[in-house]
């Protein structure tokens, strides 16, 4: 392989873009430090893109600056910053899921379309060696580790693509929470994955282009076919996993592309979703294995559901509900996706206000995997200017449901459902729930009793003794809820 020089006062910068990056991922894990890590992302990314301008550009075989290639370089970098600061702007809290989903998959495609530009003029990057043919024509012969890594990029990130437009479309509602259950699907599965890992060997010693479009067509199929069987409760899973897999499809291009920069935030960002996806995993007592099987919220969980609807219990309205909470010492608000829908974070912060001027303390309960996505819950609230020292993971304040005078639950079935404690024939058994059912008073509201959460798994906490169902729109409802209390 020929010897790539190596620009000393790039690989600093790249250093400190990398470092960026970790300091970025430190701020991000937790609310009150968030708006520091964007900003040093923010750093980062720009040093690590100026750099990479600043040390690629193109030129004419004369030495002169390539004017042409130069202003097409900046309008694709101006009307992508314009498309992301319109949809920053635009986009709705409640559709955050959605939106990282989407980004996921134009992170895969980016791989793909490099690893394409990369085998189609291997001499441009640098990643092949120029022989001559018996004919007298000039051939370019990829090197081995680059077709690996070309291999490695395309693979991973057509199925980062495809998967993720299936993750898109279930979470903005095109397709049905419920999974997609196709025959045999782990025969078909399995023989894919291990096609492509053929495919991507045999590489390695042929470089013919059916080769290489094979592996793509592969890899697009096997995403969607490893994302429609997932059911929706595994979605915050599945949107971690995408993030881990759009990773590594930018540190395979990294090495393609000689760019340290994208070699290190590849590594970052997909051992930080990996770990993440292990988190989902572990706070829902689900191995990795079983939520790519797919299969979590089924027809049986539905049918369970459809025979508990006619179960007696109990209404209450906004005004019950005031006169409860102003006689409470304290109050556990538990949120879910129903509080996204309505956009009603900023309403409930406005209660929780009114209800500590009455003298009652108030707690926020965050499950784990409560949303679309993980911390869809910790992002809303921080939105509401909600007290980060209110706000408590399960594994922190579940213990104190039984000494709380009211579990205030708005839109959280399936992570309150106390079946995943109880019944083995639940699909959702085994997973760590709140214990709401423990406080003395039960508050949950709920568009209808005639739907059940994303997982289709009817909720028991909503015929209990104790448990006082408010029906209608969570915002309209809180709202109600907070005049009364004046």
């Amino acid at each position: 392989m020929e010897h790539l020089t190596v620009n000393p006062w790039a690989s600093l910068a790249y250093l400190v873009a990398g470092v960026c990056f970790i300091l970025a991922l430190r701020g991000l894990s937790s609310p009150a430090t968030s708006q520091r890590g964007n900003r040093m992302g923010i750093i980062g990314m720009t040093i690590a893109v100026v750099t990479t301008l600043v040390t690629h550009v193109p030129t004419l075989d004369a030495g002169a600056l390539d004017t042409v290639t130069v202003v097409e370089i900046l309008a694709a970098i101006g009307i992508g910053a314009a498309i992301g600061i319109v949809t920053a702007r635009r986009i709705a809290m409640t559709d955050m899921p959605q939106l990282v989903a989407a980004f996921h998959s134009l992170v895969g495609m980016a791989a793909v379309l490099v690893a394409a530009a990369a085998f189609l003029n291997p001499e441009a990057f640098g990643i092949a060696q120029i022989l001559t043919s018996d004919t007298g024509a000039p051939v370019a012969l990829i090197y081995t580790q680059s077709r690996i890594e070309m291999g490695l990029g395309i693979a991973i990130g057509a199925i980062t693509f495809s998967g993720s437009v299936i993750a898109f479309l279930k979470l903005n509602g095109n397709m049905g929470g419920k999974p997609i259950m196709l025959p045999g699907r782990h025969v078909i599965n399995l023989g894919v994955l291990a096609g492509i890992l053929g495919l991507i060997a045999y590489f390695t010693q042929d470089q013919s282009p059916w080769i290489f479009w094979t592996i793509t067509v592969l890899s697009f199929a096997i995403g969607f076919l490893l994302i429609i069987p997932i059911g929706g409760a595994d979605m915050p899973v599945v949107v971690s996993m995408l993030n881990s897999y759009s990773g590594w499809a930018a540190a395979a291009m990294g090495f393609t592309l000689h760019n340290t920069a994208m070699i290190i935030t590849g590594a970052l960002v997909g051992s930080s979703g990996a770990i993440l996806s292990y988190i989902m995993c572990k706070a829902m007592n689900r191995s990795f294995i079983s939520v790519i099987a797919g299969g979590f919220g089924g027809d049986s969980a539905a049918a369970s559901g459809e025979a508990k609807e006619q179960r007696p219990w109990k209404r209450g309205s906004a005004e019950d509900a005031a006169f409860l909470l102003g006689q409470a010492e304290q109050v556990i608000i538990v949120p879910g996706y129903g509080m996204a829908v309505s956009q009603a974070q900023h309403t409930l912060r406005e209660m929780g206000d009114k209800l500590k001027e009455h003298g009652v303390r108030v707690k926020y309960a965050i499950h784990p995997v409560a949303g679309r996505m993980p911390g869809h819950m910790n992002v809303l609230l921080a939105e509401a200017n909600v007290p980060y020292d209110d706000v408590f993971e399960l594994e922190d304040i579940n213990s104190e449901f039984a000494q709380t005078d009211i579990a205030f639950v708005i839109g959280a079935n399936d992570v309150t459902n106390p079946a995943a404690k109880t019944d083995k024939t639940s699909p959702i058994y085994g997973m760590p729930v709140l214990d709401v059912e423990k406080a003395k008073t039960v508050l949950f509201i709920k568009r209808s009793m005639g739907g059940v959460g994303y997982a289709g798994v009817d909720n028991d906490v909503f015929y209990m003794d104790n448990t006082m169902m408010l029906l209608g729109d969570a915002k309209k409802m809180v709202e109600e809820i907070v005049k009364s209390l004046d």
